[in-house]
């Protein structure tokens, strides 16, 4: 980094509009749209060679500018301010001097508490709840993947006519935290630090993603997260649907009625032969159907209820999502319709639900089953849903379901949300293929040796004796097993495990080349993007809980 001290006055640049800012262009914060900033990053970057890395990071912050500069091996936040001025408050960093005779530059770390600062002193980086927009979670594994995730928003942007996929950025499940180490505060700041990089300043959220205990919800509750997907998977007794009716009214008498505010006999008034009238079609709610979904899921609202009610009791904003996709057999429409009107009795107010839809939605790879009839149960769960609420579907383990996008979102006009995780993990190591071939091959041959144990947590099919040794590969054949079924799912749900053993290679790695990972993420998630974008909804939340 070179820094050279000039007199030269300062070319004015007017602001450009918070949303539509064009790419390597100054944004400018805390100005109205007639105020003028009174330093212009071309003129910066041939005066001082600063800022030149991350062009688009690059914005004024009153009468300050930050971005991000690359320093030696490391990136650092860089707040330049005139000298007769005083930097904003909270950020802690090295004095580099003064810049072109009339500035003082601070050189702040990517830590914690600068993120937390960054967030505060950029509004638009704190997460807020998304409402009933199109909206896509994407899950980041490694905490480099933001910028490109951003590279495929912009491209699909253009083909949206109603609005934008609003995006989530930190999304990370407990699970997925714990195995390789990462905390919520990791997740969150690692979405901030890649939204500043890449010069997003359009509304975030940020998912705390499968949730299943009060503590779940304390430990990313404290951090800020705006979605919190309930998993009440434990309590959802899957035996119910081929049980014997002895059985079922044992389970019934069983259920905990005082947490669900209610008796038998009330439940069977409110449902037994009741007719529900849809916007496109009806369904009728036998005595043996709602006591089956009363068991399978009578527990699992129950859960849902208590989990709603301790956040609220946290007094922070927020948007709950529940999800019951994470079990052995389908939701039905009856049982979706059962679920919606029991948790509205009860009070609990959510944003978007995941029920497990039919056929087989393995992680890394392409939806398997019947779509005829995937499309008709997207179509009976898109009914309710915007009967009951109107609330999004959601759509989990929705990462590479290249075949489901065109049919859900005609199903839900684009009242869904898209969720993804380790596609963007196996994007990773689709670029350590060609950039180390020596690294991608020990990370295959301890993927393959630990696929085994690994798996139990996951719903996948693939065997080990379908995924080639590494040793039997020719350099040029590496990168092809990324497209392969069987080596996608062993690589994907080994994530964790090669994490702790591979990490302090494959970080550095990533981060030297970060623009061909930040490429193969664009073309990779404007495949998941675009059949969106067309029929995007731009809502804003209105009562948010």
């Amino acid at each position: 980094m070179v820094i050279l001290s000039t007199g030269s006055s300062a070319t004015i640049v007017r602001h450009r509009g918070w949303f539509r800012r064009e790419p390597s262009s100054p944004g400018v914060l805390g100005m109205s749209m007639t105020e003028e900033a009174a330093l212009d990053l071309t003129w910066l970057r041939q005066e001082s060679s600063l800022a030149v890395d991350y062009p688009d990071s690059f914005v004024a912050v009153g009468r300050s500018y930050m971005w991000l500069e690359r320093v030696g091996a490391e990136t650092r936040l860089a707040v330049l301010t005139p000298s007769d001025a005083s930097s904003p408050d909270g950020f802690h960093g090295s004095r580099a001097g003064e810049v072109l005779g009339q500035y003082s530059l601070l050189l702040c770390p990517r830590d914690a508490d600068n993120a937390v600062n960054l967030r505060k002193t950029i509004p638009s980086l704190s997460p807020v709840p998304l409402g009933l927009s199109t909206s896509a979670g994407f899950g980041d594994r490694l905490g480099l993947a933001t910028p490109g995730h951003i590279r495929a928003l912009r491209r699909v942007t253009e083909l949206a006519t109603d609005g934008r996929i609003a995006p989530i950025f930190a999304q990370q499940s407990i699970r997925e935290m714990d195995r390789p180490g990462r905390a919520a505060r990791d997740v969150l700041d690692d979405a901030t630090w890649g939204a500043f990089q890449a010069g997003w300043h359009e509304p975030v959220g940020a998912d705390a993603d499968h949730l299943k205990t009060r503590g779940d919800i304390d430990r990313t509750a404290e951090c800020g997260y705006s979605l919190y997907t309930i998993d009440p998977g434990a309590f959802v007794n899957d035996a119910a649907d081929t049980a014997q009716p002895a059985a079922i009214r044992q389970a019934l008498e069983a259920l905990p009625w005082q947490d669900l505010a209610t008796d038998l006999s009330d439940l069977r008034r409110r449902y037994a032969g009741r007719r529900l009238e849809l916007d496109d079609r009806s369904i009728t709610i036998d005595d043996e159907a709602l006591a089956r979904a009363a068991v399978k899921y009578g527990g699992a609202i129950a859960h849902v209820r208590q989990m709603y009610r301790h956040l609220r009791s946290i007094g922070l904003p927020f948007e709950l999502e529940v999800s019951v996709d994470e079990t052995a057999t389908p939701t039905s429409h009856v049982e979706h319709a059962y679920i919606a009107g029991e948790l509205t009795r009860l009070g609990v107010r959510w944003i978007s639900l995941a029920p497990r839809f039919v056929g087989s939605f393995e992680k890394g790879v392409d939806y398997l089953g019947s779509l005829d009839t995937l499309r008709a149960d997207l179509a009976g769960h898109a009914a309710i849903a915007r009967s009951f609420g109107p609330y999004k579907l959601s759509l989990h383990s929705g990462s590479d379901k290249f075949l489901v996008y065109p049919l859900i979102q005609e199903a839900t006009n684009g009242l869904v949300h898209l969720k993804t995780a380790g596609t963007s993990y196996l994007e990773a190591l689709r670029v350590v293929a060609r950039v180390d071939p020596i690294l991608f091959r020990e990370v295959l041959s301890f993927a393959r040796n630990h696929y085994e144990r690994d798996r139990a947590t996951y719903h996948v099919s693939a065997s080990v004796s379908n995924v080639p040794g590494a040793a039997s590969l020719r350099d040029e054949d590496l990168e092809g097993l990324l497209n392969d079924f069987d080596t996608r799912q062993v690589l994907h749900v080994t994530f964790g495990s090669a994490l702790g053993v591979f990490r302090t290679r494959l970080m550095p790695l990533l981060k030297t080349h970060e623009d061909a990972y930040a490429g193969a993420l664009e073309r990779h998630f404007v495949r998941h993007l675009a059949p969106f974008a067309v029929t995007a909804r731009d809502v804003a939340p209105v009562n948010s809980t």
